[in-house]
């Protein structure tokens, strides 16, 4: 029996071994993985930023908007690092938006409207050929789609939109609202969580949007005047003007 112990307590002193080792190697898989992304997303945003300054300070917002609502709703790291991704990446496709419509001074007219609102797809395009960005693609791609059907590209519903587009369409929506334009002024905060509840279930998801503004408000309260990100260096300023 003492040698039948014997061989069984080997067999799992190895197991152990064996198991620990995998756990080892794919912690560095992730570990690289996650490295893969980070220089990606920083190659490709300082493309953006070349592009357009504006745009790309508007995507660190609403990177910044995002996670607010994220923690307040409940997300776990794993889904906050994602989520941040993905609101970075959300107007990716400007890139290939016509510098005349993209950096013009004044309001769109309709024909220029229509190329802008080619972005989200053209954010997906850029996205989807890079595997560790296959869902942050798709989540680019949905955040101008609304909760009642009458977005676009592909005129998705409620629940059909994907989590993460829901939440980005509303710190999108807020930072664009409370940003100084050449051609308008930006709303205070308390107008601009009235827009979001006076459209939340038809362009909104309308408990995230209380999420929203829970989360803002106690951001507020911190009476900070920058934020910082964990994918790309550096602080950010809240104020866009």
């Amino acid at each position: 029996m003492s040698k039948i112990s014997n061989v069984l307590s080997l067999k799992q002193a190895q197991d152990e071994k064996n198991l620990e080792k995998l756990n080892s190697e794919v912690s560095k898989l992730k570990h690289e993985r996650k490295k893969f992304c980070e220089q990606a997303a920083k190659t490709l945003l300082r493309a953006l930023d070349a592009k357009d300054n504006y745009t790309f300070g508007h995507s660190m917002r609403v990177a910044y908007y995002s996670l607010a609502l994220g923690r307040e709703y409940g997300l776990n790291e794993e889904e906050l690092y994602e989520l941040e991704l993905s609101a970075l990446f959300h107007d990716i496709g400007k890139i290939g938006v016509p510098d005349s419509v993209l950096l013009k001074p004044s309001r769109l007219e309709e024909d220029e409207f229509l190329k802008m609102k080619k972005h989200p797809s053209l954010s997906y395009e850029i996205l989807q050929d890079f595997d560790v960005f296959q869902e942050v693609a798709v989540y680019a791609k949905h955040h101008h789609e609304r909760f009642d059907g009458r977005g676009y590209p592909d005129n998705l519903k409620g629940e059909d939109i994907p989590l993460f587009s829901r939440i980005i369409l509303i710190a999108d929506t807020f930072d664009a609202m409370t940003s100084t334009r050449p051609y308008r002024k930006g709303l205070s905060y308390d107008i601009a969580f009235s827009e979001l509840l006076e459209f939340s279930g038809s362009q909104f998801d309308p408990g995230l949007v209380q999420v929203f503004t829970k989360a803002m408000s106690k951001e507020v309260l911190k009476n900070e005047e920058t934020f910082h990100l964990s994918i790309i260096d550096g602080n950010f300023a809240k104020n866009a003007a």
